[in-house]
C-alpha cells in the first residue's frame, strides 16, 4: 500500500506559493534566495526515487508540465524520473494533458486517492497544490508531511495551511538542517 507524502517548500512565515518563481506572486522564486547545496539535492533525489507516482493540483501540474520535459539534458536522472513516472492531476477543467503518463482525476477526489494508495506500492508525492493539499488534509489522507523550511520571510502569497474542518495532530519523526544556508527539513506523520 502506498503512502501519500506531502513535500513542500515553505518560508519561515508559512508561504508555499511560487517558490520557483513562475510569476504567481511578485516575490516568487524565494527558494532560490537560499543556497541548497549537494545535501539538499541528494535529499530531493532520494525522495523522488522512493516514489512511484505524483499527485498534483492543476496549477502545480501545469507549471511542472511546462518545465520538466525540457530539463532531461540539464537535470539528468531526476528529470527522467519526473517525466516517466505516473502523474495524477486533480482538475475538473483539464482536458488532454500533454505530459507523459498523466491521468486526470475529475471527481470523487477522496475516493480516487484512497484507491491510488491501495494500488501503488510506494510513496505518492504531492508538491505545491494548495487546494488539493487542503482537501487531502480534510479527508485525513496524508500519511507524511515533509516541510522544507527556507530561511526567508516572503511577506506575501498563499500560506501552507488554511482553515480546516477539524484539528490535526502530528508526530515529528525526523528533523534536520541541510544546505549551507540552513534549510530545515521537518518530517511529520499523523499522531493517530
Amino acid at each position: 500500500m502506498g503512502r501519500l507524502v506531502v513535500t513542500q517548500f515553505v518560508s519561515v512565515d508559512g508561504v508555499f506559493q511560487d517558490p520557483g518563481g513562475v510569476g504567481e506572486i511578485d516575490r516568487g522564486g524565494w527558494s532560490f534566495k537560499s543556497e541548497h547545496g549537494d545535501e539538499f539535492d541528494k535529499f530531493k533525489f532520494h525522495e523522488l526515487i522512493a516514489a512511484d507516482a505524483q499527485l498534483l493540483g492543476r496549477v502545480t501540474y501545469e507549471g511542472f508540465a511546462k518545465a520538466w520535459p525540457e530539463m532531461e539534458e540539464t537535470e539528468g536522472e531526476f528529470a527522467v524520473k519526473m517525466n516517466r513516472m505516473p502523474k495524477y492531476v486533480v482538475s475538473s477543467t483539464l482536458e488532454n494533458p500533454t505530459w507523459t503518463n498523466t491521468t486526470v482525476i475529475k471527481d470523487n477526489v477522496a475516493g480516487q486517492v484512497a484507491r491510488l494508495k491501495k494500488e501503488i506500492d510506494r510513496d505518492i508525492l504531492v508538491a505545491g497544490s494548495g487546494q488539493l493539499v487542503q482537501t487531502l488534509l480534510d479527508e485525513d489522507l496524508v500519511d507524511e508531511w515533509r516541510l522544507m523550511i527556507f530561511p526567508v520571510i516572503v511577506g506575501e502569497g498563499e500560506h501552507m495551511f488554511g482553515e480546516q474542518s477539524e484539528l490535526s495532530t502530528l508526530k515529528l519523526t525526523d528533523s534536520k538542517t541541510i544546505g549551507p544556508d540552513g534549510i530545515i527539513v521537518l518530517t511529520y506523520e499523523r499522531a493517530s
